[in-house]
This record gives C-alpha cells, sequence and structure tokens, in this order.
C-alpha cells in the first residue's frame, strides 16, 4: 500500500502527462506538418509513454489514472491554437515549451522530494524526470539556433 503522499503525486503527475500531450496533440494538429512538428510529434510520444507508465502504476496501487487531463488541457490547446493563429508555431514557441516542461520537472522534484516514493517508483520517477531534462536541453539547443541563424 502507497502513502497517500505518493498517491497524489503520481495522479498529479499523470494529469500532467495527459495536459501536456493534449496541448502537444493539438500543436501538432495545427503546425499541419510545418516548423516544429517533429518537436511536437516527439513531446506527444514522450508524454503519452510517461502517462502510460503513471497509469499502470496508480493501477498497481489499486487507483484508477484519469485519462482526461484536467483543465489545463483546455489551457494549453488554447495557447497552442492562439500561437498558430497570431504567429505560426515555429520557433518562437521553444521558450514557452521549455518553460512548461521545467514546471514539469518541478513536479518530479517534488514528488521524489515530499513523497518519499519506494524504490521501484522513484526510479520510474527519476527516469522520467531525466527523459524532461534530456527534451528540455535539446529544446535551448534548438533555440540558440534558431537565434543565431536569425541574426
Amino acid at each position: 500500500m502507497l502513502d497517500q503522499q505518493v498517491l497524489d503525486d503520481l495522479k498529479s503527475l499523470h494529469t500532467a502527462a495527459i495536459d501536456a500531450r493534449n496541448g502537444y496533440q493539438e500543436a501538432l494538429e495545427d503546425a499541419e506538418g510545418k516548423g516544429m512538428t517533429p518537436l511536437f510529434s516527439e513531446l506527444v510520444a514522450l508524454h503519452e509513454s510517461h502517462a502510460e507508465a503513471l497509469a499502470r502504476t496508480l493501477g498497481a496501487a489499486g487507483e484508477k489514472a484519469d485519462d482526461e487531463g484536467s483543465f489545463m488541457t483546455t489551457v494549453h490547446k488554447t495557447i497552442m491554437d492562439v500561437r498558430s493563429l497570431f504567429n505560426g508555431l515555429d520557433a518562437s514557441v521553444l521558450p514557452g515549451l521549455i518553460d512548461g516542461e521545467k514546471r514539469n520537472v518541478a513536479k518530479y522534484d517534488k514528488a521524489l522530494r515530499d513523497g518519499r516514493p519506494p524504490a521501484e517508483i522513484a526510479s520510474l520517477l527519476t527516469a522520467q524526470r531525466s527523459a524532461l531534462a534530456r527534451k528540455i536541453l535539446e529544446m535551448e539547443t534548438q533555440k540558440a539556433a534558431s537565434k543565431q541563424s536569425a541574426a
């Protein structure tokens, strides 16, 4: 049986992964195969795999994962729609994506620190956090290259 704090953290991380996936799916549709399409596809797959692993972990603990996400799904989708409409979904979206993923990493840090999850769950969360951190570094590199080519 898992501690309630660990369960709450797992649910929060699962919801954040669903929300992010849904926002990136919207961006992928809005990008219409141009610009940041490969990045959006990678981010959809990353957050989908994280959500699935978190849902399995919750299921093993006797909890049901909510696959609908939260109000933030609506916010993420709206932001992508508006950005697409006015500016397009090009490298100019990278700072917002990086900030959002850094907030996701902070949620992992909190879950690892506050809940003191069992070793198996801590290992999963650490691996997912590391994957997000690597993706952030890739996006920061892409942002720097984009700035350099625009100069």
